[in-house]
């Protein structure tokens, strides 16, 4: 396989950071675009440079909050990122998103990363999504939403999880291949409830607290049916739930 430069937009946080070590490691040259390398994705401050020379953006950058204001973020970087990697003849863009994200219109963030697709897709330049189910690393997030001192309240909401170490393989893999010009879903190999998946995770890290089942609680309370899970399309990865909490311990 020939080495490529690609520039990694987010590339120094959870995802990101892990796509440039692995890129690097196959011979690539990966640039780390963030705040803190000098890129500003609202202002557009810092992209021209980081994108010189860049055959692929990868970008995987997250916004600061989950609620309306992600419509903004994702508004305003998509359009710059485009932009700049149509000046920096950038021939593939490719960008992560979420399993099912366009059927959960009531959730803000949910609609902010369809937009940031719907612009991709508009966009000028041959482009991949890579769209995943919620990583394993963002469940103690979750249940810190809706918990106090001796109960988890969780709804029932099915999710298939993905170790995030998966997802950067799934990222790698399709920023170095052609583009797609279309979406490739990833999830994790088995499907729990949200409330069950509380219950693994609080007794895998021995902490006493009871999880209630309440259809009401937290953000994914706004998603019903299998929406989260992945279609008959989708690529599982290897990486098990139950496996993967006992190594975090």
């Amino acid at each position: 396989m020939r080495s490529m430069k690609l520039t990694v937009i987010g590339g120094t946080g959870l995802i990101g950071s892990q796509v440039v070590q692995k890129l690097t490691a196959a011979g690539h040259q990966a640039v780390a675009a963030a705040l803190s390398t000098g890129v500003d994705l609202i202002t557009g401050k810092g992209l021209d440079h980081a994108l010189e020379g860049a055959e692929v953006v990868a970008n995987l950058a997250n916004s600061p909050t989950f609620d309306e204001a992600s419509l903004g973020f994702f508004r305003a970087s998509m359009t710059n990122v485009l932009a700049a990697g149509q000046r920096a003849g950038v021939g593939h863009q490719v960008i992560l998103s979420i399993v099912g994200v366009d059927q959960v219109p009531q959730l803000d963030y949910y609609r902010a990363k369809t937009l940031q697709e719907d612009l991709l897709r508009q966009g000028p330049t041959p482009y991949s999504i890579v769209r995943a189910t919620q990583f394993f690393e963002f469940v103690n997030a979750v249940l810190s939403w809706t918990s106090d001192d001796t109960t988890v309240r969780l709804p029932s909401t099915r999710l298939q999880p993905i170790a995030a170490a998966d997802v950067v393989d799934a990222v790698v893999d399709v920023a170095t291949g052609a583009p797609l010009c279309g979406i490739r879903n990833v999830a994790g190999p088995d499907v729990f409830a949200l409330d069950e998946l509380g219950r693994i995770t609080l007794a895998a890290q021995q902490d006493n607290r009871t999880v209630i089942t309440d259809d009401k609680a937290g953000m994914f309370a706004a998603v019903t049916g299998d929406v989260l899970t992945a279609g008959p399309d989708a690529h599982l990865a290897p990486t098990h739930y139950q496996d993967w909490i006992q190594t975090v311990r």
